[in-house]
């Protein structure tokens, strides 16, 4: 019964890609990862930055996903009106690894004296291993005698991205195409019962639609409250919806909660170390069934700024 179980969950996870749920990876600290899904983000910050965030998502759940990202933004052009940048992640889940690297380009536009508009385009190539000698098969000539190897597709996405001082906001489609990663159909005989079961297990990429917004209040001279908030909306899926609220103490210290719809309370906490290194990590509680048989979600999130000149002084955007 327990192989089974593996089975029949692994398979609806797997059709999930076609039928009613979201694909692309989530993020507690989404305001530090807007380029992963906003490419009109890239060159915002008016540095050479780099992230890295980890994410490890329902512990103790085997076969739980694991998300990794890695990007790299700066401005370009002599009126640095342009951006350009590079974003990678890798997210695991069950026998599934995919990966997928996209370059990031922004054009700016100065829409007022104090604000700016930026349009982005990406494209890459998205990476998909399955290796189903991961499962606890039953009867190993049942299903997917081969695995899915380096099977590569592309990626073209783009957005929008409008900011200020103090707001922001954006939205974007990270990726348009959808392009069909794996198809099986009539899967007999899964479990052991005598009426079978049959299906259509099918991995197609979905459009996601996201939309971003935040804010700096200043409450005094040492206390910053940043509220944010993001969408996603994937056609066949609930929306999802994520708020958060955070307090940034003497430009240093930040801490703060989220919320997502119906899934998750989360804890965040940041130190600035420099004026050039951040660290944040962040902790989800499963407000769903799901917390029963795990041990809630963490994340650590690592950037890193490089300033063209010395006298250089921290955006007071904060994003």
């Amino acid at each position: 019964m327990r192989n089974n179980f593996i089975i029949i969950l692994f398979l609806t996870l797997l059709g999930m890609y076609s039928s009613s749920a979201q694909q692309d990876p989530q993020y507690t600290q989404y305001m530090y990862t807007t380029q992963v899904v906003n490419p009109a983000y890239v060159g915002s910050k008016e540095t050479l930055n780099f992230g890295l965030l980890g994410r490890t998502q329902w512990v103790n759940f085997e076969g739980a996903p694991r998300t990794g990202t890695f990007t790299v933004g700066l401005p370009i052009g002599y009126l640095e009106n342009m951006g350009l940048g590079l974003s990678i992640v890798r997210d695991e889940l069950g026998p599934t690894i995919e990966s997928n690297i996209n370059i990031d380009y922004a054009y700016v536009i100065k829409s007022s004296y104090n604000s700016k508009l930026s349009f982005g385009i990406k494209a890459g190539l998205d990476l998909l291993d399955v290796d189903f000698t991961k499962l606890n098969v039953a009867d190993q000539g049942d299903i997917f005698e081969n695995n899915i190897d380096r099977r590569l597709q592309p990626q073209v996405g783009a957005g929008l991205y409008f900011y200020t001082d103090k707001f922001y906001t954006g939205i974007s489609v990270p990726n348009f195409l959808t392009t069909k990663h794996f198809d099986e159909s009539q899967i007999d005989q899964i479990v052991d019962n005598p009426s079978g079961f049959a299906g259509q297990t099918t991995a197609s990429e979905r459009l996601h639609y996201f939309l971003i917004a935040g804010y700096v209040f200043d409450i005094n001279d040492n206390l910053k409250f940043k509220p944010a908030t993001l969408f996603k909306v994937v056609s066949g899926s609930p929306l999802q919806w994520d708020a958060s609220a955070n307090f940034l103490i003497n430009d240093k210290f930040t801490i703060g909660a989220s919320y997502r719809w119906s899934a998750a309370l989360s804890a965040l906490a940041g130190f600035q170390v420099s004026d050039e290194i951040f660290i944040g990590v962040g902790y989800d509680y499963q407000t769903s069934d799901i917390e029963t048989y795990s041990s809630g979600s963490y994340e650590v999130f690592f950037k890193f700024d490089i300033f063209n000149s010395p006298d250089r002084i921290i955006s007071p955007r904060f994003f």
